[in-house]
């Protein structure tokens, strides 16, 4: 199977199910996106359902807006387009990564879903290709996310609330600088509603360490410094916003 552009380019179609739509002049190394150890940390930790109440949330918004078409902007993995399938198969299903590891991966596991290797600042879709958009940490160009958007289309953004992940932070830095709680403006989007999400979780030393090691923060501690944090146990503080924005 392949996808031929207007330009009559064509993309073959691998054979894990995912298509290729990065060019070369779009990529800034070899093999952009997260590192095999960061992506097998999130697999595991995601796996182990830690973060079971974000989709909850999601799906629970996701259930009171006309949805058909959704695309899940830097999906990673899958684990979140797999649990929406999951639980609303009737959806039709994008995800797109700059990842090719991480795509191939997602596509694997989740072969009902259409995942491709792509960039979020430049996605490979025709305007007005999705009524909701799922964007969890992923960057984006506010330009791009309304010429995909339909009318009316919703935005479901996920980002760090301030008291996320606080403790692991306090144990890298003598003064712990919270994330910002400002609502940020997307032009062409209007913001709908901000729901808070805090949780704590005390976890097994395992998956204490695949938290630490799927996100930034887990390049500034040592090995010394990590086994001597995991040793203390600590209960880690989870805090989210899910902001809604429409077009």
């Amino acid at each position: 199977m392949q996808y031929r552009c207007p330009q009559r380019h064509s993309f073959d179609v691998a054979r894990e199910g995912y298509v290729n739509l990065l060019p070369v002049q779009q990529k800034k190394s070899k093999d952009p996106g997260d590192n095999q150890l960061m992506m097998q940390a999130r697999r595991q930790f995601l796996q182990a359902g830690w973060y079971q109440p974000v989709v909850s949330a999601l799906l629970e918004q996701l259930a009171v807006l006309p949805v058909t078409r959704l695309l899940d902007l830097g999906c990673g993995e899958g684990y979140y387009s797999g649990q929406i399938q999951q639980a609303r198969p009737e959806l039709q299903l994008y995800g797109v990564d700059i990842s090719k590891a991480a795509i191939k991966a997602a596509a694997r596991q989740y072969p009902a879903i259409r995942f491709a290797v792509a960039s979020s600042y430049q996605l490979p879709f025709a305007a007005t290709s999705f009524d909701a958009i799922l964007r969890i940490y992923a960057p984006s160009l506010d330009a791009e996310l309304c010429r995909v958007l339909a009318d009316g289309g919703v935005l479901l953004s996920v980002s760090p609330a301030p008291e996320h992940l606080q403790q692991i932070k306090a144990a890298l830095y003598p003064q712990v600088r919270l994330h910002s709680d400002d609502i940020i403006a997307i032009s062409g989007l209007k913001h709908i509603k901000r729901q808070r999400l805090s949780f704590q979780l005390q976890l097994p030393a395992d998956d204490l360490r695949a938290l630490i090691t799927m996100v930034p923060l887990g390049w500034k501690f040592n090995p010394e410094t990590l086994a001597a944090f995991i040793a203390t146990k600590p209960a880690v503080q989870c805090d989210f916003y899910l902001d809604l924005y429409q077009k």
